[in-house]
């Protein structure tokens, strides 16, 4: 959390003059824009929209509604857009030109302007419009927002006058006319179909054909019982006559009564008897059983004619089938009556049977009809009752047509407003503020985002995930040079950073440091200063030390100890002097320095020599510790070629300087090559030095004699002065 706070605090410390400056922008253009608009005053006045109000007509009331069922429809919406509608703002321009004619300093007023200026809202939860109109004109406002109001209304009544006429126009050219056309055409079909059908009174008729159909049941019932009743003496009858037929009944009787048949009955009876006597005595072709049987046929015969003679239909009947006694006659005559009775009371039945049916199929019938006649009588109701409301309905359109009705009313009147509304300097100001910080928090993130430099020495050690050597001051002006070198060795705030480096790189190394490249990704970060004051630090500590410039392409150890830039490395590798004869002694104890020489078109070829392998061998015998400055790894090969002779190579970097990209390469390709990295030294920190110490530099200053105490003002007054490093 600490970290994250600090963070934060260090990105707006070093964005605070953009951030300030979109800030200030945004207030200074806030102030301008309060400065050059001009006032304006804004008057309001309330309209209702009620359903409620009186109309004489029920029409009145209909057309007043302002309620809908309708999903998605607001009639007070409706109303809100009509209010800036042009028919209402050309009725309102002229309802208020009269009185603010003689006020007017400018053109008239226009419907554009008002609908620019006019602002409609539906108040929540309520059926009220609240109008606001914003004027120059305090008097203006007020008086234009009354006449638009005034102009609402009467275009309301207007609309709804208008509704009710042509309501009225309707029924009475067409609707009413063609509902009393209607109503008598259903009439005249009603009784047309009345006439033809019969029916006069459907529930007499059905009440009628209910009592036919019971009478006629109760005379069915009675039949049936006496059919019962003579089916059973047909059944005695007829086992005692043992009669089946009733045609062979009567012949029964008939030739049991005619005296013909008697007789011939009685001799052929007689012949009969001869006959079986004479097959008794003779056989059957004796003459006289051959004389008795003609005789016997011969009398057959004649008794079938006789029998037919008196039997219906010629129907003939055996010779002891007939009714010879008084009972047999009497039982079958009864016979034959029951028989009749019998076809009669059948025959009634199925008449009465016939008339019931008749009778059911008339009451039956009577419902059809009387469908047909219902459609026909509602129909008849149905366009007397359209044409009665058609009438009322023109009725109530007049009525509504005269009385001028209104389903929105004047709730509040404009009054001229006492102060402005626009513009609201607190509303602005505070509003620039909060456009002000997010402008300088946006700046603020966008220099970030476009900032690819190193920022800290924390952000380095986790972007290389190599070990942090050291944090170094921003030096002042007056100590890049060490010429005099008090300046800078006698100022413990300087010198500590660049001896606890010193210590950190001796510490950390399992063998004695003897030979150490100096090295940055690109020109500018300070690798020749710092490699000449960790150098002095060195000597101070009583290390016998060589610096050896390197860099042939931009050389500037002799400028940093004000010394003659020959005889140097070139005229060594050239073989024109030897490498104790050409380093060069300071003004500080046990510091030698080797300076570049005459510049040479070909540095590369000299520091790729065996010569300057040699140079380098002899330099480590000689010296404690041999610092060499070379050229920025992104420039050329010459810090990779001198770093396979030495103990590694010292990366400085400078936050605000050092891009990470060209740093990350840097280091990928050192390690990519196997050329060894001692670690990063971060250079040029200011404020925040102190935090990588276990205790201010500062706190602790060593007491100097009188005559030295002037070095420390001389410091104090150097840390202030920012001019860069190389």
């Amino acid at each position: 959390m600490e970290k994250g706070i600090s963070t934060v605090l260090a990105v707006l410390k070093r964005r605070s003059l953009p951030a300030f400056a979109a800030f200030v922008g945004v207030i200074g253009g806030a102030i301008a824009f309060l400065a050059v608009t001009p006032s304006k005053y804004e008057a309001y006045a309330r309209l209702m929209q009620d359903d409620k109000r009186v109309s004489v007509s029920e029409l009145g009331r209909d057309l007043t509604q302002v309620s809908s069922n309708a999903p998605g429809i607001s009639p007070l919406a409706d109303q809100a857009e009509l209010v800036k509608s042009q028919r209402v703002l050309e009725r309102a321009v002229a309802i208020a030109f009269p009185q603010i004619k003689g006020n007017l300093s400018q053109s008239p007023v226009t419907t554009t302007e008002l609908s620019h200026n006019l602002k409609v809202k539906i108040v929540p939860a309520t059926n009220i419009l609240e109008l606001s109109y914003q004027s120059q004109n305090p008097q203006l406002a007020a008086k234009l927002l009354n006449a638009i109001s005034q102009a609402m209304v009467e275009d309301n009544i207007e609309a709804i006058n208008s509704e009710a006429t042509k309501v009225k126009k309707f029924l009475e050219e067409k609707q009413v006319p063609e509902a009393d056309k209607q109503l008598r055409q259903a009439e005249a079909r009603e009784n047309r179909y009345r006439q033809l059908s019969g029916i006069v009174s459907l529930e007499d008729q059905t009440k009628s054909l209910v009592q036919s159909i019971a009478t006629v049941e109760d005379q069915e019932r009675t039949l049936s019982a006496q059919l019962q009743e003579i089916k059973a003496r047909d059944a005695s009858l007829r086992q005692i006559t043992d009669t089946q037929n009733l045609n062979k009944a009567y012949s029964s009787v008939r030739s049991g009564q005619d005296d013909e048949i008697k007789k011939l009955r009685a001799k052929l009876s007689e012949v009969e008897n001869e006959l079986i006597e004479a097959r008794l005595r003779f056989t059957n072709e004796h003459p006289n059983v051959a004389n008795l049987t003609g005789e016997r046929n011969a009398l057959r015969a004649l008794y079938s004619e006789q029998v037919a003679r008196v039997s219906p239909n010629n129907q003939t009947i055996s010779a002891n089938n007939f009714a010879g006694d008084q009972l047999s006659q009497e039982l079958t005559s009864k016979f034959i009556l029951n028989r009749i009775e019998d076809s009669a009371v059948q025959n009634k039945l199925k008449l009465l049977l016939a008339r019931k049916a008749n009778l059911q199929a008339r009451l039956g019938q009577l419902p059809i009809t009387q469908q047909n006649l219902t459609v026909l009588t509602r129909k008849r109701e149905e366009a007397a009752a359209s044409l009665k409301f058609l009438q009322s309905k023109l009725e109530e359109a007049r009525l509504t047509e005269a009385q001028k009705v209104s389903n929105i009313r004047v709730i509040e009147n404009a009054v001229p407003p006492s102060s402005p509304s626009e513009p609201r300097q607190k509303v602005v100001l505070a509003l620039a503020s909060v456009f002000g910080t997010m402008l300088a928090v946006g700046v603020v993130l966008l220099l970030e985002v476009m900032d690819n430099t190193l920022r800290d020495a924390s952000e380095a050690e986790e972007l290389l995930q190599l070990p942090l050597l050291g944090v170094l001051p921003r030096l002042p002006a007056k100590t890049l040079v060490l010429e005099p070198a008090n300046r800078f060795l006698d100022n413990i705030s300087l010198v500590e950073p660049y001896r606890t480096l010193f210590k950190t790189l001796e510490f950390r190394s399992l063998e004695q440091l003897r030979l150490i490249v100096v090295s940055s990704p690109i020109s500018g970060e300070g690798k020749s200063v710092v490699a000449s004051h960790l150098a002095a630090v060195a000597a101070m500590l009583s290390w016998r030390t060589l610096i050896i410039d390197a860099d042939l392409r931009r050389p500037v150890q002799h400028t940093l100890f004000n010394l003659d830039p020959r005889p140097g490395i070139t005229d060594v590798l050239e073989g024109n002097i030897s490498l104790l004869d050409a380093v060069q002694p300071t003004d500080i104890e046990n510091l030698d320095v080797l300076t570049c020489g005459e510049l040479h078109g070909r540095p590369s070829q000299l520091l790729e020599s065996i010569a300057m392998k040699s140079l380098i061998a002899e330099a480590s015998e000689n010296y404690d510790l041999v610092i060499i400055d070379t050229a920025p790894l992104s420039a050329c090969a010459d810090a990779s070629t001198l770093a396979r002779q030495s103990d590694g190579v010292m990366l400085v970097t400078r936050p605000g300087f050092t891009e990470k990209e060209v740093l990350s390469r840097s280091v990928w390709e050192l390690t990519q090559n196997r050329i060894p990295i001692l670690g990063v030294v971060v250079n040029g920190i200011t404020n925040l030095t102190e935090k990588y110490y276990r205790y201010p530099v500062h706190g602790y200053q060593p007491r100097l004699p009188k005559s030295q105490k002037h070095l420390i003002g001389v410091g104090d007054n150097a840390k202030n002065s920012v001019k860069g490093l190389r």
